[in-house]
C-alpha cells in the first residue's frame, strides 16, 4: 500500500516538500496537501504592490497551477490536529497519514496590540493593498513603521520599507516635507551578520530615517494617530505602516503542539515530540528566523528524511539552518546577506553581499526558479 503522507500548509515548506516528495515517488505515494487559501504570493511581493510597482492580481499565483504527481492539493480550513493518530479534520472531512507535516506558518496576532486591527498594516496582502491606495493621496507629515512584537517574518522586510518609502516621497518631490521612523524589536536590523546591520545603519542615517532599537509596538490609538512603545513613549504619526504581533495558528495550540506560543522540534531533524508527525517553517521553533528561504530549508531535510525512510533507508539529518535573504536598499539596488545558523555553536555567522542593480537579477531568478518548480510557469 502506498504511505500516506499529510502536509498541512501550502507556503515555501508545504510546496517544496511535496514536489521533492512527487519527484522522488510519482504516483508510487499519497500526499495530500491542505491549504485554506487559494494562491501562493511571495512575502517580498506584498512591498511591490504597495508601492505600485505591480498589481494584486500579478503577484498572485493560483493553486490550481500546482499540479503533481501523487500529490492532491485541497483547499480546506483545518479545524483540529490529532497529532497522535496523526488525524486531521477539515471544514470538507477527516484526513488519516502515516506521516503528518506541519507546516502551517505564523498567523497574524492583531488582538495582541490593542487599536491595530483599526490601523494600517502592511504584512498581510490584503493591508499591502490597501496602503497601495492610501500612499498616493500622502503629501506631508511622519510615517511610522512599527513592529509589534518578535520573532516576526522576514527581519529586513521593515528597513526595506523605511528605505523604499524615502524612494517612494523623493520620486514624488515631497520627502522634505515627510520624516520616516523605524521601531524594531531588535538591537540591529539584522542582528547575525553585523555587516548587513552596519550598512542599513549608515543607509538610514544617509537618508534622515530615524531607528528605534530594542522597542515594539504596544498600543495604537487611531483617534490620536499615536503609537505606543514597550517603554511607554509616544510617537505621533499621520501614517502607520504596521507588523502584527505573529503567533502559531490556535488551531496548533488547541492540539497541544504548541510551547510558549511555536512548536518545538528537533532543529537538526524537525521531529516534534509525536512520532512520525514533522513541522516546518514560521510555526515551528526551528532554530532559524521566520523567513521562506528557511521553511523550504527545513522541508528539504524532511523530504530528505521521509524520502529515505520509505526507501527504507537510513534517514539522513540535513538540516543546515543556512538561509539566505535579499534586502532592498533602494535605488533599484539590492544586497543579500546569507545566515548559517548552525555550523558556529557559540552564534549564527552571516554573509553581507553589497546592493546592487545586478543584483536584482538574482532576486528575480530566485522567485522565477520556485514558481517555475512549483506552478509550472
Amino acid at each position: 500500500m502506498k504511505k500516506r503522507i499529510l502536509v498541512l500548509g501550502a507556503g515555501f515548506g508545504g510546496l517544496e516538500l511535496s514536489t521533492m516528495l512527487s519527484e522522488a515517488f510519482g504516483e508510487g505515494v499519497d500526499v495530500t496537501l491542505i491549504e485554506k487559501g487559494d494562491a501562493f504570493t511571495f512575502g517580498y511581493s506584498k512591498l511591490d504592490v504597495m508601492f505600485g510597482r505591480t498589481t494584486l492580481d500579478a503577484v498572485r499565483l493560483p493553486y490550481k497551477n500546482f499540479v503533481k504527481p501523487g500529490v492532491r492539493l485541497l483547499q480546506e480550513t483545518i479545524s483540529l490536529v490529532d497529532p497522535v493518530a496523526k488525524r486531521v479534520t477539515t471544514d470538507r472531512g477527516t484526513h488519516e497519514a502515516d506521516f503528518l507535516v506541519v507546516a502551517l506558518g505564523a498567523d497574524y496576532d492583531f488582538d495582541a496590540t490593542p487599536g491595530l486591527a483599526d490601523a494600517t498594516e502592511f504584512y498581510t496582502v490584503a493591508g499591502a493593498a490597501r496602503l497601495g491606495k492610501i500612499l498616493p493621496t500622502f503629501t506631508q507629515g511622519h510615517v511610522l513603521i512599527g513592529v509589534c512584537g518578535a520573532p516576526f517574518k522576514c527581519p529586513p522586510a521593515p528597513s526595506e520599507a523605511a528605505l523604499l518609502m524615502h524612494d517612494y516621497l523623493a520620486t514624488r518631490g515631497i520627502r522634505s516635507a515627510c520624516e520616516i521612523t523605524l521601531i524594531l524589536p531588535l538591537e540591529t536590523p539584522v542582528p547575525p551578520s553585523p555587516e548587513t546591520s552596519r550598512a542599513l545603519l549608515a543607509a538610514f542615517a544617509e537618508r534622515n530615517i530615524t531607528f528605534v532599537a530594542d522597542r515594539e509596538v504596544r498600543s495604537i490609538d487611531t483617534q490620536r494617530r499615536v503609537a505606543t512603545i514597550d517603554d511607554g513613549r509616544e510617537f505621533p504619526y499621520d501614517l502607520f505602516l504596521g507588523v502584527p504581533a505573529h503567533r502559531a495558528p490556535k488551531v496548533l495550540e488547541a492540539s497541544g503542539m504548541t510551547e510558549d506560543g511555536y512548536v518545538p522540534v528537533k532543529p537538526k531533524t524537525l521531529e516534534t515530540r509525536f512520532p512520525d508527525v514533522y513541522a516546518v517553517g514560521d510555526c515551528a521553533r526551528q532554530g532559524t528566523p521566520k523567513a521562506g528561504t528557511f521553511a523550504e530549508g527545513a522541508a528539504r531535510a524532511v523530504a530528505t528524511a521521509l524520502i529515505a525512510r520509505l526507501q527504507n533507508k537510513e534517514a539522513p539529518v540535513t538540516h543546515a539552518g543556512r538561509g539566505s535573504c535579499y534586502i532592498e536598499f533602494g535605488a533599484g539596488r539590492i544586497g543579500r546577506v546569507d545566515v548559517d545558523f548552525f555550523s558556529n555553536p557559540d552564534h549564527p555567522t552571516g554573509t553581507y553581499h553589497e546592493p546592487s542593480v545586478a543584483m536584482r537579477a538574482d532576486k528575480e531568478h530566485f522567485g522565477a526558479s520556485r514558481r517555475a518548480r512549483w506552478f509550472g510557469l
